[in-house]
């Protein structure tokens, strides 16, 4: 992925103040993901196991961001690039730390492997499955032209589909009383809903 911005110049980030955020970030995701797990265990533990019986939780979870973020800028900051390496560094290494409560280097190496190949596609689709988009591309217009793309004649789906079946173009009712009177010799009178018609 090429630098963002007008100039091929690369500016260097704050390695330490995203690490700081990103643990904070993470540690809140941690706590709430802890909160929950208090909240759901089945002996009474009080308020406070959120912290005694999840401080673990929170602590890992804190650690996992912090190490992302913050080895993810320095990793950008060494290499001087701004792509998805830099993101593959930083999920190997936050999955390495996720993989530590563990004490098992299998997992270790696993986790990282995990954390890697998932933070770097998401990086590399643009943060989403439906794939990296033109930020000057206004969205109205682009999926105004997708829906004029793919429309299709009415005369086309009548041809494939046929009519019927709530399917009722223009000449419908005429053509479906012809229809019954040539092969049942039925005479079908058009009926109307409208009060104020003579019958």
């Amino acid at each position: 992925m090429a630098p963002h911005g007008d100039d091929d110049h690369y500016h260097p980030k704050d390695a330490v103040s995203s690490g700081i955020m990103g643990a904070s970030v993470a540690g809140g995701a941690g706590l709430l993901f802890a909160a929950i797990q208090n909240s759901l265990a089945k002996q009474n533990v009080g308020a406070w196991g959120v912290f005694t019986r999840g401080g673990g939780t929170i602590t890992s979870f804190a650690a996992a961001g912090g190490i992302y973020s913050f080895s993810k800028a320095a990793a950008a900051n060494l290499r001087e690039t701004e792509d998805t390496w830099n993101t593959t560094i930083g999920g190997a290494l936050a999955g390495a730390a996720l993989g530590l409560r563990t004490m098992r280097f299998p997992r270790i190496v696993g986790y990282g492997a995990v954390f890697s190949v998932v933070m770097s596609v998401a990086e590399y689709t643009g943060g989403s499955l439906k794939g990296n988009r033109d930020p000057e591309v206004d969205e109205y217009e682009r999926k105004q032209a997708l829906r004029l793309n793919r429309r299709r004649p009415i005369e086309e789906t009548l041809a494939e589909v046929g009519e019927g079946r709530s399917i009722r173009p223009p000449g419908y009712e005429e053509r479906r009383r012809a229809r019954l009177k040539e092969r049942y010799g039925i005479e079908v009178h058009p009926v109307s809903a409208d009060p104020n018609e003579a019958v």
